[in-house]
């Protein structure tokens, strides 16, 4: 009896579930900047993007950090970001965190000052791949030394999972 219970309870069926797609990476792309400084009218312009994401296998939750590389200036934009499933090989995910320019001669892509940042994105796993695409955008808040403004920004690129 306790044999044909727990094989009736094996074959109940249930809902399937999506989870948060699976995997840690890092990615190169290009990220563009869509706002400048009020003041000095500096700030727009393409930056190449070294991204890369640890997810936290027990929590829908993922440490991510992205560097702003080549052009007159440098950043860091390290985030925490809450995932959310969309299917088994993709989730987008809403971040917080901070932008940490180098202060350069120009603004980067997120502006040229310490800033609270915000950051949603999207990823999406390649089926039978270690690829990944990764596509986001992030909003600097008061980001401007001179114009104070919010800097705007959109990156994406393509990483390796491990």
């Amino acid at each position: 009896m306790a044999t044909v219970v727990a094989g009736s309870l094996a074959l109940r069926p249930e809902a399937a579930q999506a989870q948060v797609a699976y995997g840690s990476y890092v990615g190169l792309g290009a990220g563009v900047g869509l706002t400048r400084d009020a003041a000095t009218n500096d700030g727009s312009g393409i930056q190449g993007v070294i991204a890369g994401r640890y997810r936290f296998l027990t929590m829908p939750i993922s440490a991510r950090a992205q560097a702003f590389v080549f052009g007159d200036s440098f950043a860091v934009v390290p985030t925490v970001s809450y995932d959310f499933p969309l299917s088994w090989n993709a989730d987008a995910y809403i971040g917080a965190g901070v932008s940490i320019p180098s202060g350069g001669n120009t603004p980067s892509v997120v502006g040229d000052k310490t800033a609270f940042v915000l950051q949603p994105g999207v990823d999406y796993m390649f089926p039978n791949s270690n690829l990944v695409a990764f596509g986001n955008a992030i909003f600097a808040f008061d980001a401007y030394r001179d114009g104070g403004n919010t800097a705007i920004s959109v990156q994406g690129g393509v990483g390796i999972q491990f």
